[in-house]
């Protein structure tokens, strides 16, 4: 199973949390950026539907899958602060 990590950091005058080197919008202050995180992370472990996705990659090629609606990584909140 798939483990994502949100990590809380400081970012662009104020907090945020990334995954994968990509940064949350900004937030005020570290605790709405820890709340923001740890919203996000229950979310995605949450199932849905199974459905058919499409994304483009890195090379601008695109693919088209079927994601099952349970296939849910682990999310974990680590603060950086």
């Amino acid at each position: 199973m798939a483990k994502v990590t949100y990590e809380i950091v400081e970012h662009d005058g104020g907090w945020a949390y990334k995954v994968n080197n990509v940064f949350s919008e900004p937030h005020p202050t570290h605790a709405a950026a820890s709340a923001a995180a740890k919203r996000a992370a229950a979310h995605q472990q949450a199932p849905g539907e199974t459905e058919v996705i499409q994304y483009e990659d890195s090379k601008g090629q695109w693919h088209e899958e079927t994601a099952r609606g349970n296939d849910r990584p682990m999310t974990d909140v680590v603060d950086k602060a």
